[in-house]
This record gives structure tokens, sequence and C-alpha cells, in this order.
């Protein structure tokens, strides 16, 4: 809980000092504050979910994670529209949503506490005393445990495909609309179209898929989709089957598959669980994209041959297949861990 508030007293100071750096602006000063709303969003999100697998079970978490994910897709869009909304029709500037960032992580942070005070945060004793020491490493503790590896194994290969998809996305529609206000009218109306998708994947299919097949199954549709558009996308290059593909993956990722992903972490003890995530979900999740563009650039810049985009589509479609081979792998170390959980009272094995 103190890593938690702190962080957020940490952003809410950095929030102050951007909004006095950025009224007199300069390269440096844009990308570094590019760089702190990517931390940001990664840090208070991730550490949200580590709070929140602490305190559910798996039965749980079939139960309220796709409800839970929801609101941060509504969050979202509301953030998007209240933007707007403030700029257009409250006479603000845009340096001046910087203190209404800082407002909004102030109620954050007296809404988490609130949620300690009521008892809903707290540590288990059992689990902490279980847990390798934090002085082994991070590193250490996500190699050394075969199941958080192959939760690392699962985010590298979701990460690696987003850049591939976006690729091939991209391509389409500038080939489809020369004209820049025309891409950006199209790219405004599908995104829409993807936060749709997403929340209603979360509301409708994902607690039906959770309840009657578990979060494996859940974590098996991304993958499947995205080959089968891929598939498409390859048959009948063009816009309308890459936003399929995009769609595919995005509008998945964002829903159903974030849900069924923080199921893998509930069986794991609590203090091992923000080890595991500080690294596989906040830098992994990073450098693991970085992998995806470089393999990008590898075959359309730095080849001494010219590669069609067609080679982007076989590569995503190989990713895809072995993202599907490593969810079976991990099947099996989840039923294991949790089989294991419920035979020794909750406790988890090291």
């Amino acid at each position: 809980m103190r890593v938690v508030i702190g962080t957020i007293v940490v952003l809410i100071a950095l929030l102050g000092l951007f909004r006095l750096l950025l009224a007199s602006p300069s390269p440096v000063t844009a990308f570094t504050f590019y760089i702190y709303v990517d931390i940001l969003s990664v840090i208070l999100v991730e550490q949200f979910w580590s709070l929140t697998n602490t305190i559910n079970t798996e039965h749980e978490g079939h139960r309220w994670y796709a409800l839970i994910g929801t609101g941060g897709l509504l969050g979202g869009v509301l953030g998007g529209m209240g933007a707007h909304a403030l700029i257009a029709y409250a006479g603000m500037d845009t340096l001046d949503l910087l203190p209404v960032a800082g407002l909004i992580l102030l109620l954050l942070m007296a809404l988490t506490l609130l949620m300690q005070r009521f008892g809903l945060y707290h540590e288990n004793e059992a689990d902490t005393a279980a847990t390798p020491s934090v002085d082994s490493g991070f590193w250490h503790t996500i190699i050394g445990n075969r199941y958080l590896t192959l939760i690392a194994a699962l985010l590298l290969l979701s990460q690696v495909i987003e850049p591939l998809v976006e690729f091939q996305f991209m391509h389409a529609v500038e080939a489809a609309y020369s004209d820049q206000e025309q891409r950006t009218a199209y790219l405004g109306g599908l995104f829409s179209l993807l936060s749709g998708v997403a929340i209603g994947v979360n509301l409708l299919i994902t607690p039906l898929i959770h309840r009657w097949m578990g979060a494996i199954a859940g974590l098996a549709f991304q993958p499947l989709a995205v080959a089968f558009s891929t598939l498409f996308f390859i048959s009948a290059p063009g816009l309308f089957t890459a936003a399929t593909l995009k769609i595919a993956d995005r509008g998945l990722s964002y829903s159903i598959n974030r849900a069924s992903k923080e199921l893998l972490y509930i069986p794991i003890n609590a203090v091992l669980i923000f080890q595991a995530k500080a690294w596989i979900d906040m830098f992994g999740y990073r450098v693991f994209k970085i992998l995806g563009s470089v393999m990008i650039l590898l075959l359309t810049q730095w080849l001494w041959f010219s590669v069609p985009i067609t080679a982007i589509s076989w590569l995503t479609l190989i990713v895809c297949i072995t993202w599907g081979a490593t969810l079976i792998i991990v099947k099996k170390e989840f039923h294991k861990i949790s089989r294991y959980r419920t035979s020794n009272n909750g406790s988890s094995p090291e």
C-alpha cells in the first residue's frame, strides 16, 4: 500500500513540475513528458491489478474481472470526452488539463486509502512468509519460477504481435486514403468502433467464457482471432481485412485477454505478484514491443532485398501458432498451481 500511495504522490508532483516546464516547452521537455505519460499509464494500471489479484479468488476473478476491465475501457472513453468538453466549453487551455489530471490522481489515492480502511486491501501474512526474499532479485524470481516464465512468454508474444498488426493496418490505410484529413477521420471512427467492440466483448462474452471454460480459454481468443484475420488479410489484402485484423488484435487485447491474463496471477502468493508484475507487465511490456518493431525494421529496411507486405503477415501467423502452443503449456502449470493452492488452504508454492 505504501508503494501505491507513494507512487501517486510522486506522479502528482511531476504533473505540477511539467505544468511549469511546458509553459515554455522545448523538444527535450516534450519528449520527457511523453515518456512520463507512458510510464504513468503502465504503472497505475499494473499496481491496481496487483492489488486486485491479492484479494480475489479465482472464482471471484471469473465473476468480476470482465466488469472491472470494462471500467478501465469506459475511463478511456470518458477521459477523451472530458478533455474535449473542458477545452471546448469550459474555456480551459491544454496545459490546464494537467492540474485536472492531478485532481483525478488525488481522488484515486483517496479511494485507495478508503478501501484499505474498510479492510478491502490487506496483506496475507502466510503468503508473505512463504515468499522468497526480494534481495534475491526480480529477474531471479521470474527465471527461477517456471510458471512466471511462461506468463512472461505469453506477454512477449502478445506484444510482438501488436506492432506487426499495426504496421499492416497503417500500410492499408495509407494505400486507401492519400488525404491526411480523410485518414484522420477514418482512424477516429475505427478506434471508436474498436472501443465499442472491447466493451461489448467484456460485458457479454468474457464473463460467459470465464464461467464455463476458464481463464485459458479466454486467453486463446486473441491468438485464434488474429490468426484467422491474418489468413483473411493474406487472401484478400485491403482496408477492410486490415481493419478486421486490427480489431481482432486490440479489441480482444483490451478486453478478454486482459481479464484472462490477470486470472493467471491469482494462484500466486501476494508479494510474489508484486515482484513479478513489476518486471513482466511494466518493464517487459515495453521491451517486448521493441522486439516486434525490430522485426519490422529487419524485414522492411535492413535486408539487402525487398520483402513484400505479406511477409509480415506470415510472420504474424507464425507468432500466433507459437502463442497457442505456449498456452497449452501454461494451461498445465496453471491447473497444477491452482490445485496445489486449493489442497494447501490457499498457500502458494514457491
